[in-house]
């Protein structure tokens, strides 16, 4: 398979400069990009500005309050919001990794200032305070995942 870059420099050799063929390989570029993602297993992730527009404004009431966002691979990172952009990052200050395991309670792992790629986050919610610290974290433990199966 060729890549758009040996597109891009076989075009500049003056193989083809007709404006349909250069459209045609802007077309096969794009194409190949989405079928590289769906090989890897990934979809292309578009958001519409009315989207962006609601999680600005669901972001902009959790300002400095204490958060937990739960990220694409699995992490649950809780902390202080302190900013965000138009693409959802965000920025956690005095924020921990909460990591669960079978057999111990959960660990709490201090990252100070953290900065989160909109793109990494699954789900974003506000902790209550009170609730989170009548929480025993020692007594949790997590069950075990089922193994994948690729069929």
């Amino acid at each position: 398979v060729r890549t758009p870059h040996a597109r891009v420099s076989h075009y500049r050799r003056g193989a083809d400069t007709s404006h349909a063929s250069r459209r045609s390989s802007r077309l096969a570029a794009g194409a190949l990009y989405q079928a590289q993602g769906a090989l890897a297993g990934r979809r292309p992730r578009r958001r519409s500005a009315c989207a962006h527009a609601v999680m600005a404004t669901a972001l902009k009431e959790m300002m400095s309050k204490q958060i937990s966002v739960i990220t694409c691979d699995g992490r649950n990172i809780v902390g202080t919001l302190r900013g965000y952009d138009q693409v959802t990052n965000v920025i956690l200050d005095e924020c921990h990794e909460r990591v669960y395991s079978l057999d111990a309670g959960v660990e709490q792992v201090v990252l100070g200032l953290y900065i989160i790629r909109g793109d990494n986050i699954a789900v974003i919610g506000e902790v209550d305070p009170e609730l989170d610290a009548k929480v025993d974290l020692e007594a949790i433990r997590a069950e075990g995942l089922k193994p994948v199966s690729h069929s």
